[in-house]
């Protein structure tokens, strides 16, 4: 007996779970590289206020996204509580649930004792009666006291959202796009990558301290080294998707037949500010706008990649 496969391009997850992915992977690394920068580079008032509030709610919206999508807003209750992931460890959304839940608890944690340190905080009256407060204070000691265990706690948890990003799609069997080993490092590395490019931005944009100069030039460094990593990943996913099963193959054709993912997402998202930060690194920047466009492409690369994804995820089925 003869058994005909169909061939189709999936049209439930599109451009809002693309933000999903992209606002938690973003918000969830931005957090982890401003805690690690702050308890080991340099401490940095500023940078984790506005790293933590942005990476907070960029992992907000990004929740708030998925949770207006959900046909029965009702079934979140069986995510919010850990016990689910003992009854079924593989519900890879529950797992992003937790980590995004825990990330946000324990960056808004981290940084209460800045923020209590804040002119802000004190001139705003709401804002100065919450954190007056005497267990707010207990808390904000606690937190400095163990500083370094309660950034941890986040750094791990942060790291634990931006794999998860991938992790979900991987968990697609019927869609060879995403179920192979390449998405979870792909949609890894980019989130870091994004969350150092934003990073960039709010250091030369908002805070412009030139103290921080080395700490720029070493995120710098590191997207330069992040961007190139994403390059090998794409090429091993090309080589991957090329000699894979007729699903793979009719995912690669819509990628690479697109002008959108090849010049847009490759073009302008990757190779672009990799030779505009490649130059930077080697010669010097020579002015402000040449980061701050580097900077930008990377945030639009990132959103493109997860946007193409979404679009060009093909199943099949037999009948």
């Amino acid at each position: 007996m003869d058994v005909h496969m169909t061939y189709a391009t999936q049209e439930i997850w599109t451009w809002w779970l693309a933000i999903y992915l992209y606002f938690g992977g973003l918000g969830a690394a931005t957090l982890a590289v401003t805690f690690l920068t702050d308890m080991y580079l340099k401490p940095d008032r500023g940078l984790v206020i506005w790293g933590a509030g942005a990476g907070v709610i960029l992992l907000a919206l990004g929740s708030m996204m998925l949770f207006g999508h959900l046909l029965d807003k009702l079934a979140v209750i069986h995510v919010l509580s850990p016990l689910v992931l003992f009854k079924k460890p593989d519900a890879w959304i529950a797992w992003g649930t937790q980590f995004i839940i825990w990330m946000m608890v324990w960056g808004v944690l981290y940084a209460l004792p800045y923020v209590r340190e804040t002119e802000f905080a004190r001139q705003v009256p709401v804002i100065r009666n919450l954190i007056d407060r005497s267990f707010v204070i207990g808390i904000a000691n606690l937190v400095k006291r163990f500083r370094r265990s309660v950034g941890w706690l986040a750094v791990i948890n942060g790291v634990g959202v931006a794999v998860y990003t991938g992790l979900l799609l991987q968990s697609f069997p019927a869609v060879a796009l995403w179920h192979n080993p390449a998405v979870p490092l792909l949609f890894t590395i980019s989130a870091f990558s994004t969350a150092m490019a934003f990073l960039i931005l709010l250091m030369y944009t908002l805070l412009k301290d030139q103290a921080d100069e080395h700490v720029r030039v070493l995120y710098e460094r590191i997207d330069l080294v992040l961007i190139a990593a994403e390059l090998v990943v794409l090429f091993s996913l090309y080589q991957y998707l090329k000699n894979g099963s007729e699903s793979a193959v009719r995912s690669l054709e819509l990628l690479w037949n697109d002008y959108g993912w090849v010049v847009g997402f490759i073009g302008f998202g990757l190779i672009v500010p990799f030779l505009l930060e490649l130059k930077g690194v080697i010669r010097g920047w020579g002015g402000r706008l040449p980061i701050l466009t580097a900077s930008v492409l990377v945030l639009m690369g990132g959103y493109l990649l997860r946007h193409y994804f979404m679009y060009a995820g093909v199943y099949a089925y037999p009948w």
